[in-house]
Protein backbone atom coordinates (compact mmCIF):
# COMPACT_ATOMS: atom_id res chain seq x y z
CA UNK A 1 0.00 0.00 0.00
CA UNK A 2 1.12 3.55 -0.63
CA UNK A 3 1.04 6.14 2.14
CA UNK A 4 -2.34 7.47 0.98
CA UNK A 5 -4.75 9.87 2.68
CA UNK A 6 -6.45 7.04 4.62
CA UNK A 7 -3.18 5.82 6.14
CA UNK A 8 -2.18 9.45 6.77
CA UNK A 9 -5.46 10.01 8.68
CA UNK A 10 -4.76 7.02 10.93
CA UNK A 11 -1.10 8.01 11.44
CA UNK A 12 -2.02 11.59 12.40
CA UNK A 13 -4.34 10.19 15.08
CA UNK A 14 -1.51 7.97 16.39
CA UNK A 15 0.96 10.85 16.48
CA UNK A 16 -1.49 13.23 18.15
CA UNK A 17 -2.10 10.76 20.97
CA UNK A 18 1.64 10.25 21.50
CA UNK A 19 3.07 13.73 20.94
CA UNK A 20 0.67 16.65 21.47
CA UNK A 21 1.83 18.99 24.27
CA UNK A 22 5.28 17.46 24.07
CA UNK A 23 8.46 19.56 23.89
CA UNK A 24 11.11 19.28 21.18
CA UNK A 25 14.47 18.40 22.75
CA UNK A 26 16.67 17.54 19.77
CA UNK A 27 16.57 17.79 15.99
CA UNK A 28 18.70 15.83 13.51
CA UNK A 29 18.81 15.48 9.74
CA UNK A 30 20.55 12.14 9.17
CA UNK A 31 19.90 12.12 5.42
CA UNK A 32 19.21 14.66 2.73
CA UNK A 33 15.40 14.35 2.73
CA UNK A 34 14.69 13.21 6.29
CA UNK A 35 14.30 15.05 9.57
CA UNK A 36 14.07 13.51 13.05
CA UNK A 37 12.54 15.36 16.00
CA UNK A 38 13.15 14.06 19.51
CA UNK A 39 10.06 15.01 21.54
CA UNK A 40 9.49 14.52 25.25
CA UNK A 41 5.77 13.80 25.71
CA UNK A 42 3.66 11.86 28.21
CA UNK A 43 6.76 11.07 30.23
CA UNK A 44 8.48 9.40 27.26
CA UNK A 45 11.17 10.34 24.78
CA UNK A 46 9.84 9.82 21.26
CA UNK A 47 11.60 10.06 17.90
CA UNK A 48 9.48 11.37 15.03
CA UNK A 49 10.67 10.69 11.50
CA UNK A 50 9.52 13.13 8.81
CA UNK A 51 10.58 11.89 5.40
CA UNK A 52 10.37 13.64 2.02
CA UNK A 53 12.13 10.74 0.32
CA UNK A 54 10.90 10.39 -3.30
CA UNK A 55 10.09 6.68 -2.82
CA UNK A 56 9.55 6.31 0.95
CA UNK A 57 7.90 9.61 1.99
CA UNK A 58 6.15 9.19 5.34
CA UNK A 59 5.65 10.41 8.92
CA UNK A 60 5.98 8.07 11.89
CA UNK A 61 7.48 7.38 15.27
CA UNK A 62 10.63 5.33 14.91
CA UNK A 63 12.90 3.21 17.08
CA UNK A 64 15.52 2.69 14.35
CA UNK A 65 18.90 4.26 15.24
CA UNK A 66 20.18 6.77 12.68
CA UNK A 67 23.74 7.98 12.16
CA UNK A 68 23.93 11.77 12.22
CA UNK A 69 26.37 13.74 10.04
CA UNK A 70 29.27 15.59 11.72
CA UNK A 71 28.04 18.87 10.24
CA UNK A 72 24.26 19.46 10.30
CA UNK A 73 22.72 20.63 6.98
CA UNK A 74 21.34 24.15 6.64
CA UNK A 75 17.72 23.00 6.94
CA UNK A 76 18.51 21.19 10.19
CA UNK A 77 20.17 24.33 11.59
CA UNK A 78 17.07 26.37 10.72
CA UNK A 79 14.80 23.78 12.34
CA UNK A 80 16.91 23.86 15.51
CA UNK A 81 16.77 27.65 15.59
CA UNK A 82 12.98 27.79 15.47
CA UNK A 83 11.83 24.49 16.97
CA UNK A 84 14.25 23.33 19.70
CA UNK A 85 12.41 23.80 23.00
CA UNK A 86 9.11 24.42 21.18
CA UNK A 87 5.87 22.81 22.37
CA UNK A 88 3.83 20.82 19.87
CA UNK A 89 0.27 22.15 20.20
CA UNK A 90 -1.49 20.14 17.51
CA UNK A 91 -1.12 17.95 14.40
CA UNK A 92 -3.59 18.46 11.55
CA UNK A 93 -4.24 16.74 8.25
CA UNK A 94 -5.49 18.93 5.41
CA UNK A 95 -8.86 17.24 4.69
CA UNK A 96 -7.93 13.73 3.51
CA UNK A 97 -4.87 14.85 1.59
CA UNK A 98 -1.28 13.82 2.31
CA UNK A 99 -0.47 17.23 3.78
CA UNK A 100 0.21 17.32 7.53
CA UNK A 101 0.71 20.41 9.69
CA UNK A 102 2.64 20.27 12.98
CA UNK A 103 1.75 23.41 14.96
CA UNK A 104 4.39 24.60 17.46
CA UNK A 105 4.62 27.42 19.95
CA UNK A 106 8.12 28.62 20.80
CA UNK A 107 10.12 31.70 21.72
CA UNK A 108 12.49 33.57 19.46
CA UNK A 109 15.95 34.95 20.33
CA UNK A 110 14.57 37.85 22.35
CA UNK A 111 11.98 35.77 24.17
CA UNK A 112 8.87 36.71 22.21
CA UNK A 113 6.33 33.96 21.58
CA UNK A 114 6.20 32.79 17.98
CA UNK A 115 3.94 30.31 16.23
CA UNK A 116 5.86 28.03 13.89
CA UNK A 117 4.32 25.45 11.59
CA UNK A 118 6.12 22.42 10.21
CA UNK A 119 4.34 21.26 7.04
CA UNK A 120 5.01 17.84 5.52
CA UNK A 121 3.77 17.12 1.99
CA UNK A 122 3.84 13.41 1.12
CA UNK A 123 3.65 13.47 -2.66
CA UNK A 124 6.15 11.00 -4.11
CA UNK A 125 9.06 12.72 -5.82
CA UNK A 126 7.41 16.10 -5.08
CA UNK A 127 7.45 15.46 -1.31
CA UNK A 128 8.76 18.30 0.83
CA UNK A 129 9.08 19.59 4.40
CA UNK A 130 8.57 23.28 5.25
CA UNK A 131 9.29 25.46 8.28
CA UNK A 132 6.71 28.26 8.16
CA UNK A 133 6.07 31.40 10.21
CA UNK A 134 2.43 30.68 11.02
CA UNK A 135 1.19 34.26 11.42
CA UNK A 136 2.46 35.41 8.01
CA UNK A 137 2.72 32.02 6.21
CA UNK A 138 6.26 33.00 5.23
CA UNK A 139 8.54 30.07 4.40
CA UNK A 140 11.54 30.13 6.73
CA UNK A 141 13.10 27.18 4.91
CA UNK A 142 12.23 24.02 2.98
CA UNK A 143 14.13 20.75 2.80
CA UNK A 144 13.89 21.05 -1.02
CA UNK A 145 14.13 24.44 -2.73
CA UNK A 146 12.09 24.68 -5.95
CA UNK A 147 12.62 27.78 -8.15
CA UNK A 148 9.88 29.21 -10.37
CA UNK A 149 11.64 27.77 -13.43
CA UNK A 150 10.76 24.28 -12.15
CA UNK A 151 7.28 25.03 -10.80
CA UNK A 152 5.17 27.79 -12.28
CA UNK A 153 2.37 27.30 -9.72
CA UNK A 154 4.39 28.13 -6.61
CA UNK A 155 7.89 29.21 -5.66
CA UNK A 156 9.45 27.22 -2.81
CA UNK A 157 12.30 29.33 -1.44
CA UNK A 158 13.04 30.93 1.96
CA UNK A 159 11.21 34.25 2.33
CA UNK A 160 8.34 33.44 -0.04
CA UNK A 161 4.73 32.89 0.99
CA UNK A 162 3.64 29.28 1.43
CA UNK A 163 0.99 28.19 -1.04
CA UNK A 164 -0.66 24.79 -0.67
CA UNK A 165 -0.56 22.37 -3.62
CA UNK A 166 -3.52 22.62 -6.02
CA UNK A 167 -6.71 21.53 -4.24
CA UNK A 168 -8.55 18.50 -5.58
CA UNK A 169 -12.27 19.10 -5.95
CA UNK A 170 -13.20 15.78 -4.38
CA UNK A 171 -15.15 14.64 -1.34
CA UNK A 172 -13.48 13.92 1.99
CA UNK A 173 -14.44 10.26 2.64
CA UNK A 174 -14.39 10.82 6.42
CA UNK A 175 -17.10 13.50 6.15
CA UNK A 176 -19.56 11.69 3.89
CA UNK A 177 -22.85 10.36 5.30
CA UNK A 178 -25.18 7.86 3.68
CA UNK A 179 -27.51 10.70 2.74
CA UNK A 180 -24.69 12.64 1.06
CA UNK A 181 -23.14 9.64 -0.65
CA UNK A 182 -22.82 10.52 -4.37
CA UNK A 183 -25.67 8.98 -6.31
CA UNK A 184 -23.79 9.23 -9.60
CA UNK A 185 -20.90 7.09 -8.35
CA UNK A 186 -20.04 4.64 -11.04
CA UNK A 187 -22.61 5.90 -13.53
CA UNK A 188 -19.86 5.94 -16.13
CA UNK A 189 -19.94 2.21 -16.82
CA UNK A 190 -16.58 2.27 -18.57
CA UNK A 191 -15.01 2.95 -15.15
CA UNK A 192 -14.40 0.19 -12.64
CA UNK A 193 -15.71 0.68 -9.11
CA UNK A 194 -12.13 1.36 -7.95
CA UNK A 195 -11.66 4.14 -10.52
CA UNK A 196 -15.06 5.60 -9.69
CA UNK A 197 -14.14 5.76 -5.98
CA UNK A 198 -10.86 7.48 -6.73
CA UNK A 199 -12.55 9.96 -9.09
CA UNK A 200 -15.07 11.06 -6.45
CA UNK A 201 -13.13 10.82 -3.16
CA UNK A 202 -9.96 12.48 -1.97
CA UNK A 203 -6.82 10.69 -0.79
CA UNK A 204 -7.82 7.10 -1.60
CA UNK A 205 -4.97 5.02 -2.99
CA UNK A 206 -5.37 2.20 -5.48
CA UNK A 207 -5.06 -0.50 -2.80
CA UNK A 208 -7.75 1.07 -0.60
CA UNK A 209 -10.04 1.54 -3.61
CA UNK A 210 -9.66 -2.16 -4.47
CA UNK A 211 -10.44 -3.09 -0.86
CA UNK A 212 -13.60 -0.96 -0.87
CA UNK A 213 -14.74 -2.59 -4.12
CA UNK A 214 -13.97 -6.02 -2.65
CA UNK A 215 -15.96 -5.27 0.53
CA UNK A 216 -18.91 -4.26 -1.68
CA UNK A 217 -18.49 -7.51 -3.64
CA UNK A 218 -18.10 -5.30 -6.73
CA UNK A 219 -21.78 -4.40 -6.41
CA UNK A 220 -22.38 -0.65 -6.75
CA UNK A 221 -25.60 -0.86 -4.74
CA UNK A 222 -23.76 -2.30 -1.72
CA UNK A 223 -20.93 0.22 -1.90
CA UNK A 224 -22.40 2.98 0.36
CA UNK A 225 -22.83 0.67 3.37
CA UNK A 226 -19.46 -1.08 3.06
CA UNK A 227 -17.74 2.24 2.30
CA UNK A 228 -19.14 4.01 5.37
CA UNK A 229 -18.44 1.00 7.59
CA UNK A 230 -14.80 0.93 6.49
CA UNK A 231 -14.25 4.64 7.17
CA UNK A 232 -16.12 4.43 10.47
CA UNK A 233 -13.55 1.83 11.59
CA UNK A 234 -10.62 4.08 10.61
CA UNK A 235 -12.23 7.23 12.06
CA UNK A 236 -12.90 5.54 15.41
CA UNK A 237 -9.29 4.33 15.44
CA UNK A 238 -10.28 0.66 15.56
CA UNK A 239 -7.06 -0.31 13.86
CA UNK A 240 -5.06 -3.49 13.47
CA UNK A 241 -1.83 -2.46 11.68
CA UNK A 242 -1.06 -5.27 9.24
CA UNK A 243 1.75 -6.33 6.93
CA UNK A 244 0.55 -8.69 4.21
CA UNK A 245 3.09 -10.57 2.10
CA UNK A 246 1.85 -11.55 -1.35
CA UNK A 247 4.31 -13.18 -3.80
CA UNK A 248 7.29 -11.78 -1.86
CA UNK A 249 5.84 -8.26 -2.01
CA UNK A 250 4.92 -6.51 1.24
CA UNK A 251 1.82 -4.38 1.72
CA UNK A 252 1.09 -2.25 4.80
CA UNK A 253 -2.47 -1.34 5.80
CA UNK A 254 -4.15 0.17 8.91
CA UNK A 255 -6.49 -2.83 9.12
CA UNK A 256 -6.32 -6.25 7.45
CA UNK A 257 -7.40 -5.95 3.80
CA UNK A 258 -9.55 -8.87 2.66
CA UNK A 259 -8.58 -8.13 -0.95
CA UNK A 260 -4.96 -9.04 -0.19
CA UNK A 261 -4.60 -12.80 -0.10
CA UNK A 262 -1.30 -13.46 1.68
CA UNK A 263 0.49 -14.09 4.96
CA UNK A 264 -0.42 -11.48 7.57
CA UNK A 265 1.71 -10.06 10.39
CA UNK A 266 0.09 -7.73 12.92
CA UNK A 267 1.71 -4.91 14.88
CA UNK A 268 0.84 -2.90 17.96
CA UNK A 269 1.10 0.46 16.15
CA UNK A 270 1.28 1.95 12.68
CA UNK A 271 4.78 3.25 13.41
CA UNK A 272 6.02 -0.18 14.45
CA UNK A 273 4.56 -1.53 11.19
CA UNK A 274 6.40 1.09 9.11
CA UNK A 275 9.68 0.45 10.95
CA UNK A 276 9.38 -3.19 9.93
CA UNK A 277 8.48 -2.35 6.32
CA UNK A 278 11.10 0.32 5.73
CA UNK A 279 13.96 -0.82 7.96
CA UNK A 280 15.68 -2.67 5.11
CA UNK A 281 14.14 -0.95 2.07
CA UNK A 282 15.03 2.60 3.05
CA UNK A 283 18.39 1.54 4.46
CA UNK A 284 19.40 -0.24 1.25
CA UNK A 285 18.34 2.79 -0.75
CA UNK A 286 20.48 5.07 1.42
CA UNK A 287 23.46 2.74 1.03
CA UNK A 288 22.90 2.73 -2.72
CA UNK A 289 22.94 6.53 -2.78
CA UNK A 290 25.92 6.93 -0.45
CA UNK A 291 27.96 4.20 -2.11
CA UNK A 292 27.11 4.80 -5.78
CA UNK A 293 30.67 5.87 -6.61
CA UNK A 294 32.09 2.95 -4.61
CA UNK A 295 30.03 0.45 -6.61
CA UNK A 296 31.25 2.12 -9.81
CA UNK A 297 34.91 1.93 -8.75
CA UNK A 298 34.57 -1.71 -7.71
CA UNK A 299 32.79 -2.66 -10.92
CA UNK A 300 35.44 -0.91 -13.05
CA UNK A 301 38.36 -2.47 -11.16
CA UNK A 302 36.80 -5.94 -11.19
CA UNK A 303 36.16 -5.74 -14.93
CA UNK A 304 39.75 -4.57 -15.57
CA UNK A 305 41.20 -7.41 -13.53
CA UNK A 306 39.02 -10.02 -15.22
CA UNK A 307 40.29 -8.85 -18.62
CA UNK A 308 43.83 -9.02 -17.28
CA UNK A 309 43.17 -12.56 -16.02
CA UNK A 310 42.02 -13.64 -19.49
CA UNK A 311 45.19 -12.27 -21.11
CA UNK A 312 47.43 -13.89 -18.53
CA UNK A 313 45.70 -17.24 -19.01
CA UNK A 314 46.22 -16.94 -22.75
CA UNK A 315 49.92 -16.26 -22.17
CA UNK A 316 50.18 -19.22 -19.83
CA UNK A 317 48.59 -21.45 -22.47
CA UNK A 318 51.28 -20.33 -24.90
CA UNK A 319 54.04 -21.33 -22.47
CA UNK A 320 52.95 -24.95 -22.86
CA UNK A 321 54.84 -24.84 -26.18
CA UNK A 322 58.13 -24.23 -24.36
CA UNK A 323 59.26 -27.89 -24.43
CA UNK A 324 58.47 -28.03 -28.14
CA UNK A 325 60.93 -25.18 -28.78
CA UNK A 326 63.59 -26.89 -26.61
CA UNK A 327 63.21 -30.19 -28.50
CA UNK A 328 63.50 -28.47 -31.88
CA UNK A 329 66.65 -26.64 -30.71
CA UNK A 330 68.30 -29.85 -29.52
CA UNK A 331 67.40 -31.74 -32.74
CA UNK A 332 68.86 -28.93 -34.84
CA UNK A 333 72.02 -28.97 -32.70
CA UNK A 334 72.38 -32.75 -33.24
CA UNK A 335 72.10 -32.37 -37.02
CA UNK A 336 74.10 -29.14 -37.54
CA UNK A 337 76.54 -30.92 -39.86
CA UNK A 338 73.71 -31.79 -42.26
CA UNK A 339 72.25 -28.27 -42.47
CA UNK A 340 73.23 -25.31 -44.63
CA UNK A 341 72.41 -21.62 -44.47
CA UNK A 342 69.50 -20.56 -46.68
CA UNK A 343 67.15 -23.44 -45.91
CA UNK A 344 63.54 -22.44 -45.01
CA UNK A 345 62.69 -25.75 -43.35
CA UNK A 346 64.09 -29.18 -42.73
CA UNK A 347 62.66 -32.62 -41.94
CA UNK A 348 64.65 -34.54 -39.34
CA UNK A 349 64.21 -37.55 -37.07
CA UNK A 350 62.78 -36.72 -33.63
CA UNK A 351 64.81 -38.87 -31.23
CA UNK A 352 62.45 -37.83 -28.45
CA UNK A 353 59.56 -39.56 -30.23
CA UNK A 354 60.81 -42.89 -31.64
CA UNK A 355 62.62 -41.10 -34.50
CA UNK A 356 59.32 -39.98 -36.02
CA UNK A 357 59.88 -37.31 -38.73
CA UNK A 358 59.53 -33.70 -37.56
CA UNK A 359 59.45 -30.62 -39.77
CA UNK A 360 61.29 -27.60 -38.32
CA UNK A 361 60.90 -24.11 -39.78
CA UNK A 362 64.20 -22.23 -40.33
CA UNK A 363 65.18 -18.64 -41.01
CA UNK A 364 67.13 -18.74 -44.30
CA UNK A 365 69.07 -15.63 -43.26
CA UNK A 366 70.52 -17.38 -40.22
CA UNK A 367 73.15 -20.14 -39.95
CA UNK A 368 72.06 -23.57 -38.67
CA UNK A 369 73.64 -22.77 -35.31
CA UNK A 370 71.78 -19.45 -35.09
CA UNK A 371 68.47 -21.18 -35.91
CA UNK A 372 69.07 -23.69 -33.13
CA UNK A 373 69.91 -20.83 -30.75
CA UNK A 374 66.68 -19.05 -31.74
CA UNK A 375 64.62 -22.03 -30.55
CA UNK A 376 66.57 -22.23 -27.28
CA UNK A 377 65.94 -18.49 -26.73
CA UNK A 378 62.18 -18.94 -27.24
CA UNK A 379 62.23 -21.86 -24.84
CA UNK A 380 64.06 -19.86 -22.14
CA UNK A 381 61.79 -16.86 -22.59
CA UNK A 382 58.63 -18.94 -22.18
CA UNK A 383 60.14 -20.85 -19.25
CA UNK A 384 60.86 -17.56 -17.45
CA UNK A 385 57.39 -16.32 -18.36
CA UNK A 386 55.76 -19.30 -16.63
CA UNK A 387 57.09 -18.18 -13.25
CA UNK A 388 56.09 -14.55 -13.82
CA UNK A 389 52.66 -15.29 -15.33
CA UNK A 390 51.81 -17.85 -12.64
CA UNK A 391 52.55 -15.27 -9.95
CA UNK A 392 50.55 -12.62 -11.82
CA UNK A 393 47.62 -15.01 -12.16
CA UNK A 394 47.67 -15.67 -8.42
CA UNK A 395 47.78 -11.95 -7.59
CA UNK A 396 45.03 -11.10 -10.09
CA UNK A 397 42.71 -13.82 -8.75
CA UNK A 398 43.33 -12.55 -5.22
CA UNK A 399 42.57 -9.02 -6.40
CA UNK A 400 39.28 -10.13 -7.96
CA UNK A 401 38.34 -12.06 -4.79
CA UNK A 402 39.11 -8.97 -2.72
CA UNK A 403 37.06 -6.64 -4.93
CA UNK A 404 34.15 -9.09 -4.97
CA UNK A 405 34.31 -9.36 -1.17
CA UNK A 406 34.05 -5.56 -0.88
CA UNK A 407 31.12 -5.54 -3.33
CA UNK A 408 29.37 -8.20 -1.24
CA UNK A 409 29.95 -6.15 1.91
CA UNK A 410 28.48 -3.05 0.25
CA UNK A 411 25.41 -4.95 -0.90
CA UNK A 412 24.73 -5.98 2.72
CA UNK A 413 26.04 -2.79 4.36
CA UNK A 414 24.13 -0.40 6.56
CA UNK A 415 24.72 3.34 6.13
CA UNK A 416 27.17 3.38 9.05
CA UNK A 417 29.29 0.67 7.34
CA UNK A 418 29.76 2.67 4.11
CA UNK A 419 32.18 5.18 5.66
CA UNK A 420 34.54 2.43 6.84
CA UNK A 421 34.42 0.64 3.50
CA UNK A 422 35.18 3.95 1.77
CA UNK A 423 38.14 4.51 4.11
CA UNK A 424 39.45 1.02 3.35
CA UNK A 425 39.30 1.69 -0.40
CA UNK A 426 41.20 4.95 0.16
CA UNK A 427 43.87 3.11 2.16
CA UNK A 428 44.19 0.50 -0.60
CA UNK A 429 44.59 3.20 -3.26
CA UNK A 430 41.33 2.66 -5.14
CA UNK A 431 40.00 6.07 -4.14
CA UNK A 432 41.72 9.41 -3.66
CA UNK A 433 41.44 10.96 -0.24
CA UNK A 434 39.49 14.20 -0.34
CA UNK A 435 41.15 17.12 1.38
CA UNK A 436 38.81 18.32 4.08
CA UNK A 437 39.06 20.31 7.23
CA UNK A 438 40.43 18.34 10.14
CA UNK A 439 37.66 16.30 11.70
CA UNK A 440 37.34 14.53 14.98
CA UNK A 441 38.63 10.98 14.94
CA UNK A 442 35.68 8.63 14.75
CA UNK A 443 35.61 5.45 16.74
CA UNK A 444 35.68 2.30 14.66
CA UNK A 445 32.25 0.70 14.49
CA UNK A 446 31.66 -2.55 16.32
CA UNK A 447 30.77 -5.90 14.70
CA UNK A 448 27.10 -6.90 14.63
CA UNK A 449 26.04 -9.09 17.52
CA UNK A 450 23.76 -12.13 17.43
CA UNK A 451 22.48 -14.55 20.06
CA UNK A 452 22.09 -18.21 19.16
CA UNK A 453 19.00 -20.08 20.33
CA UNK A 454 20.88 -21.34 23.40
CA UNK A 455 22.14 -17.82 24.23
CA UNK A 456 25.71 -18.02 22.88
CA UNK A 457 27.10 -14.73 21.52
CA UNK A 458 27.98 -14.65 17.81
CA UNK A 459 29.88 -11.68 16.34
CA UNK A 460 29.93 -10.72 12.63
CA UNK A 461 32.33 -8.35 10.86
CA UNK A 462 30.47 -6.21 8.30
CA UNK A 463 33.58 -4.86 6.55
CA UNK A 464 37.26 -5.86 6.30
CA UNK A 465 38.42 -3.43 8.98
CA UNK A 466 35.93 -5.05 11.35
CA UNK A 467 36.94 -8.52 10.12
CA UNK A 468 40.62 -7.96 10.96
CA UNK A 469 39.81 -6.38 14.32
CA UNK A 470 37.35 -9.15 15.21
CA UNK A 471 39.48 -12.15 14.19
CA UNK A 472 42.97 -10.96 15.07
CA UNK A 473 42.35 -8.83 18.18
CA UNK A 474 38.88 -9.22 19.69
CA UNK A 475 38.40 -13.00 19.50
CA UNK A 476 39.93 -15.34 22.05
CA UNK A 477 42.25 -18.07 20.75
CA UNK A 478 39.74 -20.70 21.87
CA UNK A 479 36.75 -19.11 20.10
CA UNK A 480 35.39 -20.64 16.90
CA UNK A 481 35.94 -18.78 13.60
CA UNK A 482 33.66 -19.33 10.57
CA UNK A 483 33.86 -18.24 6.94
CA UNK A 484 32.36 -19.41 3.65
CA UNK A 485 34.75 -21.82 1.91
CA UNK A 486 36.55 -20.10 -1.01
CA UNK A 487 33.74 -17.54 -1.20
CA UNK A 488 33.94 -13.81 -0.28
CA UNK A 489 32.10 -13.13 2.97
CA UNK A 490 32.18 -11.91 6.56
CA UNK A 491 34.27 -13.26 9.43
CA UNK A 492 32.04 -14.82 12.09
CA UNK A 493 33.10 -15.59 15.67
CA UNK A 494 31.33 -17.88 18.14
CA UNK A 495 32.40 -16.78 21.62
CA UNK A 496 32.58 -20.32 22.93
CA UNK A 497 35.28 -22.97 22.67
CA UNK A 498 32.77 -25.83 22.52
CA UNK A 499 29.50 -24.56 21.00
CA UNK A 500 26.46 -26.77 20.60
CA UNK A 501 25.67 -28.21 17.19
CA UNK A 502 22.65 -25.90 16.99
CA UNK A 503 24.80 -22.82 17.64
CA UNK A 504 27.38 -24.00 15.11
CA UNK A 505 24.71 -24.40 12.43
CA UNK A 506 23.16 -21.03 13.24
CA UNK A 507 26.55 -19.29 13.06
CA UNK A 508 27.26 -21.07 9.76
CA UNK A 509 23.91 -19.82 8.48
CA UNK A 510 24.87 -16.25 9.41
CA UNK A 511 28.25 -16.65 7.67
CA UNK A 512 26.52 -17.96 4.54
CA UNK A 513 23.99 -15.12 4.57
CA UNK A 514 26.72 -12.46 4.79
CA UNK A 515 28.56 -13.86 1.78
CA UNK A 516 28.51 -13.69 -1.99
CA UNK A 517 26.53 -16.97 -2.03
CA UNK A 518 23.69 -15.80 0.22
CA UNK A 519 21.13 -16.69 -2.49
CA UNK A 520 22.50 -20.22 -3.03
CA UNK A 521 20.79 -23.38 -1.83
CA UNK A 522 23.84 -25.08 -0.29
CA UNK A 523 26.79 -23.01 0.92
CA UNK A 524 30.00 -24.57 2.32
CA UNK A 525 31.17 -22.89 5.54
CA UNK A 526 34.53 -23.65 7.15
CA UNK A 527 34.95 -23.49 10.93
CA UNK A 528 38.14 -23.70 12.96
CA UNK A 529 39.68 -22.53 16.24
CA UNK A 530 40.82 -18.89 16.13
CA UNK A 531 44.35 -19.98 17.16
CA UNK A 532 44.72 -21.67 13.76
CA UNK A 533 44.10 -18.40 11.87
CA UNK A 534 46.97 -16.21 10.70
CA UNK A 535 47.39 -13.25 8.41
CA UNK A 536 50.28 -13.30 5.88
CA UNK A 537 52.58 -10.29 5.81
CA UNK A 538 51.33 -7.65 3.38
CA UNK A 539 47.96 -9.33 2.87
CA UNK A 540 44.95 -7.17 2.07
CA UNK A 541 42.43 -6.29 4.81
CA UNK A 542 40.21 -9.22 5.72
CA UNK A 543 42.50 -11.86 4.16
CA UNK A 544 43.65 -14.69 6.42
CA UNK A 545 44.83 -18.28 5.99
CA UNK A 546 44.02 -21.28 8.16
CA UNK A 547 44.35 -25.04 8.44
CA UNK A 548 42.67 -27.93 10.25
CA UNK A 549 39.19 -26.69 9.39
CA UNK A 550 35.93 -28.63 9.14
CA UNK A 551 33.13 -27.79 6.73
CA UNK A 552 29.36 -27.48 7.12
CA UNK A 553 26.80 -27.05 4.33
CA UNK A 554 23.87 -24.72 5.04
CA UNK A 555 21.10 -22.87 3.22
CA UNK A 556 21.04 -19.14 4.13
CA UNK A 557 17.87 -18.20 6.00
CA UNK A 558 17.20 -14.45 6.24
CA UNK A 559 14.38 -14.89 8.76
CA UNK A 560 16.71 -16.86 11.07
CA UNK A 561 19.41 -14.19 10.77
CA UNK A 562 16.93 -11.42 11.62
CA UNK A 563 15.55 -13.40 14.57
CA UNK A 564 18.99 -13.98 16.11
CA UNK A 565 20.21 -10.39 15.73
CA UNK A 566 20.65 -8.34 18.89
CA UNK A 567 19.20 -4.83 18.52
CA UNK A 568 21.86 -2.14 18.70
Amino acid sequence: MSFDGVFTHAMVAELKEALVNGRVSKIHQPYQNELILAIRANGKNQKVLLSAHPSYARIQLTSIPYENPDTPPQFCMMARKHLEGAVLENIEQVENDRIIKFLFKSRDEIGDIQNVMLVVELMGRHSNIFIIEQDTMRILDAIKHIPSSQNSYRLIMPGTTYIEPPHQDKLNPFEVSKEKFPTDLGMAEELTIEKSIQRHFQGIGTDTAKELAHLAQNDRTQLPDSFLSFFHTIKDYQLQPTKTTVDNKEWFTPVPYASLNGAETHFSSLSELLDDIYRNKAEKDRVKQQAANLFHVLQTETSRNKKKLTKLQRTLDETEQADEYRIKGEILTAYLHELTKGQESVELQNFYNDNEPITITLDPRKTPSQNAQKYFSKYQKLKNAVIFVTEQLKQTREEIDYLESITTQLELATPKDVAEIREELIQQGYLKKKTKKKQKNQKASKPDQYKSTDGTTILVGKNNLQNDQLTLKTARKTDIWLHTKDIPGSHVIIQDSDPSEETLLEAANIAAYFSKSRLSASVPVDYVDVKKIRKPNGAKPGFVIYEGQQTLYVTPDEDLVERLKVSS
